[in-house]
């Protein structure tokens, strides 16, 4: 009789072992260190230029000044329901994540550039000098001059610039696979998706396509001749790129702050071409076209040291991955070749171009790692370590990789410190204060109008004023968002378009509402243009205006007791041009109410005014001392 055989159980085959890494410290330090510096350097409200804009535009889910920053806007809304602060300050640590995460970024790449650099034997102290070189560089794009400065406030230039270094992140890993024999077309489906979808961030995201471009056709050139390839990136372009059908989606709901109107597809083309901002022909010189090609600036930011270490970087990289610098040197020609070339942007707006470099230097940061790592290389090839490597050798490594951070930082840290910049606040409640119930006060630059957007449309501030932004009055979509000011203004009376120049559809606007409310301009539009059938009287920092006939009477001198002067006698740290030329407004403004005080004989009244416009401008002596000598007064 034959047995059966003994049953066995079956082996259940084995899942492999994954290890799971632990957190890499240098990672961990590359965002928190300058998130905890730009937390503490963050302006707490809104500040001058874009800010008011952006932030009402986020609040209300609207749209921004053209092309509208889609994506900037839905991202920055994120940060509005967090609960701390006010709405400012939650959209301006908005920025600081972002800066963040760009400094991260620079880490990831210059890591990844690195992964194959073996700096000794050991491997602890191999791995200590690649990643200790990715925090060096992390930190240096952090405490550079730009990218701070950006990271104090809303601006989308950081989220950019965190987004192409993703985009290249994905380019050097489809390298990576493409040179081990292995076909991964999806990296670059998702870079050209994620650069579509950065087009709402910034439209210069398009000057770093020939980079991108070269790097792919130097690595495999065979991938332009695909059909199927191109197709494909071309479709997840375009799926990105349709973060733009935000603009018209938001439109129709007529949100708080509605630049453009997109709801059309004339007017959400006028939007995104960004037509609302002919270019004025002038000649350009070669101290003009210095300027403009100037705005680019590695010295400025990083400092002579970090462009040689820059250089350093190109040359070793040259050896081995030539195709990152030709990416490179194409990217920085190309953004020179249309930034400081093709816009010939007027010298008084140089400064605004200075931004669109950002990622350029997110760039730089990593060649500066880079250089900082071959230059410990060829310091250890010439010394003679000591046995088991111990914490003076860790030690003297780090101090020469941060030494350049820590310089940058000591540098750029008391320009860059908003923590107590309330001046644009202040100066916006201060004019807000000013003004009557029901008046409507017409204002004339960006810096003038936007805090007060922002303050009466997020912060709820004077909800019976009409604030009207003279430069506009020449669009129908502007007049058709203000209804209870221009329903029935002789603007709109001809029923065609509207007359190409503000000043006049300013006069025609004033005659309008002078009769029937308190009209009011801020100092930009007292100084900007001529006033004939009216009058313009000082009250504070605006002007009302009175009508030809009308009795003067006196200025209203009251209202200076009534303001706030954070960082106007008690300098702060923080001073842009537009914060600068406020403390001008506020001194001229004394200048010109002790001119008045002691015209009527208020003598002791009109010196203490003189003194206070000395006090916030020191410029403001000499024509402090022309007003006394003609009253008898100067010494």
């Amino acid at each position: 009789m034959k047995l059966p055989k003994p049953f066995k159980i079956p082996t259940i085959p084995r899942m492999p072992s994954f290890a799971i890494p632990g957190p890499d410290p240098f990672m961990v330090m590359a965002f928190t260190i300058p998130f905890a510096v730009y937390m503490l350097t963050l302006a707490p409200s809104v500040t001058f230029f874009d800010s008011g804009e952006f932030l009402t535009a986020s609040y209300s889910l609207g749209s921004a000044h053209s092309p509208g920053y889609p994506l900037f806007l839905m991202y920055a809304k994120l940060f509005t329901w967090l609960p701390l602060g006010n709405i400012a300050f939650r959209i301006n640590t908005a920025t600081a994540v972002s800066s963040s995460l760009a400094c991260l970024g620079v880490y990831f790449l210059t890591t990844l550039l690195l992964r194959n650099e073996r700096l000794v034997e050991n491997e602890r102290l191999s791995s200590f000098a690649v990643r200790g070189a990715g925090l060096a560089a992390a930190l240096a794009f952090s405490f550079s001059p730009r990218l701070w400065l950006q990271s104090n406030h809303d601006k989308p230039y950081p989220l950019l610039a965190f987004i192409t270094a993703v985009i290249f992140y994905l380019l050097l890993k489809w390298r990576d696979h493409y040179k081990n024999g292995a076909e991964q077309p999806a990296y670059i489906y998702a870079g050209t998706f994620l650069a579509g979808m950065s087009m709402g961030l910034h439209q210069t995201v398009v000057l770093l396509v020939p980079a991108w471009f070269i790097f792919i056709v130097l690595t495999d050139w065979r991938m332009v001749t695909r059909v199927k390839e191109l197709v494909l990136a071309t479709a997840w372009a375009l799926l990105g790129f349709s973060v733009h059908l935000y603009l018209p989606l938001r439109a129709i709901r007529n949100p708080l702050l509605n630049w453009g109107d997109t709801k059309t597809y004339t007017q959400f083309m006028w939007h995104f071409l960004r037509k609302g901002y002919p270019n004025e022909p002038h000649p350009r010189d070669a101290s003009l076209l210095w300027t403009q090609i100037n705005a680019f600036s590695i010295p400025h930011e990083f400092t002579w040291l970090g462009a040689a270490l820059i250089v350093l970087a190109l040359v070793c990289l040259w050896q081995r991955q030539r195709d990152v610098v030709i990416a490179f040197l194409a990217g920085v020609a190309t953004f020179l070749l249309v930034v400081a070339g093709y816009f010939d942007t007027p010298a008084e707006m140089v400064f605004l171009t200075e931004e669109f470099f950002t990622p350029l230097y997110l760039l730089a940061a990593v060649l500066i790692g880079i250089g900082l790592y071959h230059l410990l290389a060829r310091a250890v090839a010439r010394v003679r370590l000591p046995e088991g490597y111990g914490a003076r050798v860790y030690a003297a490594v780090a101090a020469m990789y941060l030494t350049l951070p820590i310089t940058l930082c000591a540098m750029n840290y008391y320009e860059n410190d908003q923590h107590n910049n309330y001046i644009a606040f202040d100066y916006a409640t201060n004019s807000l204060r000013s003004l009557p119930q029901n008046a409507v006060m017409f204002t004339w630059g960006d810096s003038g109008a936007f805090p007060l957007w922002y303050l009466q449309g997020v912060e709820r501030m004077r909800e019976d004023l009409d604030l009207p932004h003279t430069p506009h009055l020449v669009f129908d979509w502007y007049l058709d968002s203000m209804p209870r000011l221009f329903g029935s203004s002789s603007l709109r009376a001809s029923g065609g378009s509207l007359p190409v120049d503000p000043e006049q559809n300013l006069r025609t606007a004033i005659k309008d509402n002078i009769d029937k409310r308190p009209v009011f301009i801020d100092f930009s539009t007292r100084y900007s243009l001529t006033f004939t059938n009216c009058l313009p009287v000082q009250k504070g920092i605006v002007y009302r205006i009175r009508g030809a006939n009308e009795p003067a009477g006196l200025p209203d001198i009251s209202v200076w007791d009534n303001y706030n002067s954070r960082g106007i006698l008690n300098k702060i740290s923080f001073l842009d041009l537009d914060t600068g030329k406020a403390i001008l407004i506020y001194a001229n403004g004394y200048l010109e109410a002790g001119e008045f005080l002691m015209g009527i004989g208020r003598q002791q009244e009109g010196r203490q005014m003189l003194e206070k416009a000395v006090r916030m401008s020191p410029d403001m002596k000499a024509s402090v001392q022309q007003v006394l000598m003609r009253f008898g007064g100067g010494q």
